[in-house]
């Protein structure tokens, strides 16, 4: 069983109870409570965005078999070789799997607000939350499996909403999920192995680039790997949490990271500093905890700022870790 498929069987329905509140209700009384999920993310979300040669750079990663095997019988644009996370949170509410924005034409906008009236995803494969063009013009360095990124997402969602004669209704109605997204961001200074030095160096020219925006948390800038660039993309993600509880969004969904010192590019790619029991990397996986902890810190905030929106976190690194420390319990065998 593919790790994306039993992610998927471990945290069907299971994180959107535990994070939303101490006062969650059973995931059967939440059968019904929604019209349509939006979500925006990467390839843990793609439903098949990714398809289009328009928007992914070299071949179709997603596009063969094993992808797509055991539940569909044949490729559909899914990383994994059956449904993913994002199909059953949609089949624990009661409904249709996620359409993908792409790649399908159609004839005018009303027959497109039917398609999308249980839902629509903006996700696709290699997305980050910072702009493709920020790395190429920070870092010299091009993503090659995409130039879409968060904000990219976004502007295909206010086209989108342009196109119904109510969309503050149908966002009250809506189920919000904004990710996971922000892996792609730290896999391309990760795979590089870029030096700390060299991205302690960046820090003023990444906190002259924000303005204004980031005033209120220029003190958070730490100097250790990465934060800056965490830092960065909370603030974006942060920004577009604003913006859609503007449009009228109620209830919105961010999952955190996966356990990144457990992907086997970086077992393949460094080889030190192993976890006993699990044998992932423990420094990245610190690196993970580090996001989710920050990313946790900024929800916290938001909901004081609108107590009217039910912001909820999806816990993935510790859902993932029940697997790695247990794999047989989740069908995590040899074959």
């Amino acid at each position: 069983m593919a790790l994306a498929q039993a992610v998927a069987v471990a945290v069907p329905f299971f994180f959107i109870v535990v994070a939303s509140s101490s006062s969650a209700a059973p995931a059967d009384s939440l059968f019904g409570c929604y019209d349509s999920i939006v979500s925006f993310g990467d390839s843990l979300s793609d439903t098949g965005n990714g398809l289009l040669p328009e928007l992914h750079q070299g071949p179709c990663l997603a596009c063969n078999p094993p992808n797509g095997r055991t539940y569909f019988h044949r490729p559909t644009g899914r990383f994994s070789d059956g449904r993913i996370v994002i199909d059953f949170i949609a089949q624990s509410l009661g409904l249709p799997l996620l359409q993908p924005y792409f790649p399908e034409a159609y004839e005018d906008a009303a027959q497109r607000r039917r398609t999308f009236s249980a839902g629509v995803n903006f996700a696709v494969a290699g997305a980050s939350v910072l702009s493709y063009e920020f790395y190429d013009k920070i870092f010299g360095y091009q993503n090659p499996y995409t130039t879409v990124s968060l904000g990219t997402q976004m502007e295909w969602f206010r086209t989108f909403l342009a196109g119904f004669p109510d969309g503050r209704k149908y966002l009250e109605r809506s189920l919000i999920i904004l990710g996971p997204i922000g892996g792609n961001d730290y896999n391309h200074l990760f795979m590089q192995e870029r030096s700390l030095n060299e991205l302690r160096s960046l820090v003023p020219i990444v906190v002259s680039k924000i303005g204004s925006t980031i005033q209120a948390f220029c003190s958070q800038t730490r100097l250790v790997i990465g934060a800056y660039q965490i830092n960065m993309i909370l603030i974006m993600m942060m920004m577009m949490m604003q913006e859609l509880i503007e449009l009228g969004v109620i209830t919105i969904l961010v999952p955190g990271n996966l356990p990144f010192g457990c992907l086997p590019s970086y077992l393949t790619q460094y080889e030190n500093d192993y976890d006993p029991q699990i044998g992932c990397l423990s420094w990245l996986n610190q690196f993970s905890r580090y996001h989710n902890d920050l990313l946790q810190k900024e929800l916290q905030r938001i909901r004081k700022l609108h107590p009217h929106v039910n912001i909820m976190y999806g816990d993935y690194y510790n859902d993932a870790m029940r697997m790695y420390l247990s794999p047989n319990q989740f069908g995590l065998v040899a074959e």
